[in-house]
């Protein structure tokens, strides 16, 4: 029998940022003690990596499921690696409204601001 011990990853979203979750989760209809917000890093992007950011109806067997102020996180194992200390702000601004990130792990980043490298 072998056990897999999954990546510990601290991840903040801000009050602003919890507020519009949640917005969306109940928009989308999707119950808050199964669903949530997806967080995930994909290859891509102009500096190598892609934040992605999508509300779910249900945790896969492998995710790390973080409680957040009424909603849950959920995180894959290989963007956990990328994703301890990330902040996750939701701004407005003259340019438009969006998700922000602050990375701790990450060595560099573009003008997109959802873009980085590690």
């Amino acid at each position: 029998m072998s056990t897999t011990q999954q990546p510990a990853v601290e991840l903040t979203v801000t009050q602003i940022a919890a507020t519009e979750v949640r917005r969306f989760i109940e928009a989308e209809g999707v119950a808050p003690d199964r669903g949530g917000l997806r967080v995930s890093v994909q290859p891509g992007g102009c500096s190598g990596f892609k934040y992605g950011l999508l509300i779910e109806d249900a945790s896969a067997e492998d995710d790390i499921i973080l409680d957040n102020d009424g909603f849950r996180v959920f995180v894959d194992p290989f963007s956990a690696q990328y994703l301890n200390g990330t902040v996750i702000d939701y701004v407005t601004s003259m340019q438009g409204s969006g998700f922000t990130f602050k990375n701790p792990t990450a060595t560099g980043g573009c003008g997109c601001g959802s873009s980085f490298s590690a």
